[in-house]
């Protein structure tokens, strides 16, 4: 979402870290093409005058410009104003009460359904006992979704019969939830095509039956500054608590995401970034910040190989590339467990200095290299996987058959593979070995 935004930014505070000491013209400059970046994505005028009017309050200061370094202090000021323009309102996510009653709300289409299971399992992962309400009594097929949705995670999920009223299906739930000993309450209530007095009334009503802990608008970050408008609508006259913003691995301009707590005064809790009931983050306004401006996100990076990669086979590769054994076959499996971990552009943007590459990087899946790569090292015997200074002509033409593929795709990979294996080669003779074995040093 950020692509555009994140390139525009980086290419012009690279300007100013590149000369050093700069001027007030140089601040100037600058803040112009900020300025114009942050309208160009959508953001809100308004905050886009007050963001820059700070920025550049503090970076014409005299201790800023007389510095060696004064175009890195620009950018670590952009940075700052980026975090604390993020940062606006409560973005604790609270659990209290015994059941703790969570009500997501928002309008038809903005991805209630699918966040209710995200959040389930997120919860899970805190230890706790969630159960899935299907609190839309309008629309049977948003019960049916739940519940598969909840068998996918195993989580139950609590439905009424037709007609039943929005407010007795939130007190059933919470009445089912102490029967099975449940402790979080999940309500997926009912969502409108537009905002009407009777969703409004609706959701204070359930507001007053269960007292959720927890009031989560759920806004589609695709639609730009008509999020920013609903999330007002909504926050003028039902007790939201904070946003979760989905989509947001879609290719809309992203200002909705940068506005819309600053505008609404309300803190955005979590961030979907795609269909899969794992694709929820915790919102980190310093982490954003860091994506966007090119600095990556090694915590969210470490938190993800946690999450999607075996520690015992993280473990196994580890001394396989300290023995600078890492075969084709370990490879392929590396690959698939990146994949894993979201699409390869957003993994890429993590990594610190690797944000430029991102959109290269998903480019690359899209056009099915990725996938080329997977076929052919499949095409092969597990003897080739292992060693492949055996593929001679003939085996190579066999493989380009088998997978697919060209004859040349095949030389390129087992090339680029020889490659990496001699920088791995280099590297195990250094002390501490590869892949940053040997950043503490040897005692």
């Amino acid at each position: 979402m950020f692509d555009q935004l994140s390139e525009r930014l980086r290419r012009t505070l690279a300007g100013l870290t590149g000369r050093g000491r700069v001027s007030e013209a140089d601040v100037d400059a600058a803040m112009r093409e900020v300025r114009l970046a942050l309208l160009e994505a959508d953001v809100n005028f308004r905050v886009v005058k007050d963001f820059v009017a700070r920025v550049r309050e503090q970076a014409v200061g005299a201790d800023v410009l007389a510095g060696l370094n004064a175009g890195q202090q620009v950018v670590k000021i952009v940075h700052d104003e980026l975090v604390g323009l993020l940062s606006a309102g409560d973005r604790t996510f609270h659990l209290q009460g015994n059941p703790a009653v969570i009500s997501l709300v928002g309008l038809q289409g903005s991805g209630k359904t699918t966040t209710a299971a995200k959040l389930a399992r997120h919860v899970v992962r805190q230890g706790r006992r969630p159960i899935l309400v299907a609190a839309d009594p309008y629309r049977p097929a948003a019960a049916d979704q739940l519940e598969l949705l909840g068998k996918a995670i195993d989580v139950p999920v609590h439905r009424a019969p037709a007609g039943t009223a929005v407010v007795d299906i939130a007190r059933g739930a919470l009445e089912a939830a102490k029967r099975q000993t449940r402790d979080t309450v999940i309500l997926d209530t009912a969502g409108r095509l537009s905002i009407d007095d009777e969703l409004m009334a609706e959701i204070r009503a359930v507001d007053a039956a269960v007292h959720p802990v927890e009031t989560l608008l759920v806004v589609d970050a695709m639609t730009g500054q008509e999020a920013v408008a609903v999330a007002q609508a909504f926050a003028g006259t039902v007790p939201v608590t904070g946003l979760v913003l989905t989509k947001i691995d879609g290719d809309a301009r992203g200002g909705a995401a940068l506005s819309i707590a600053s505008v609404t005064g309300i803190g955005v809790k979590f961030l979907g970034s795609g269909e899969k009931t794992d694709a929820l983050e915790v919102f980190h306004p310093d982490r954003l910040a860091g994506r966007i401006l090119g600095m990556g996100d090694v915590m969210t990076l470490v938190e993800r190989a946690q999450e999607h990669v075996d520690a015992a086979a993280a473990a196994k590769m580890e001394a396989k590339l300290r023995k600078a054994e890492f075969s084709l076959e370990d490879f392929l499996d590396q690959l698939q467990q990146v994949q894993k971990m979201g699409p390869l552009g957003q993994i890429v943007s993590m990594i610190p200095g690797m944000g430029g590459l991102a959109k290269e990087a998903q480019a690359a899946v899209d056009r099915g290299e990725l996938r080329r790569t997977e076929a052919i090292i499949r095409s092969m015997t597990p003897r080739e996987r292992r060693d492949p200074g055996i593929l001679n002509g003939s085996r190579r033409r066999r493989i380009a058959a088998g997978s697919g593929t060209s004859l040349p795709d095949v030389n390129r990979l087992v090339k680029q593979f020889g490659d990496m294996q001699r920088v791995m080669k280099q590297l195990s003779g250094m002390r501490g070995g590869p892949a940053g074995a040997g950043l503490l040093g040897r005692r």
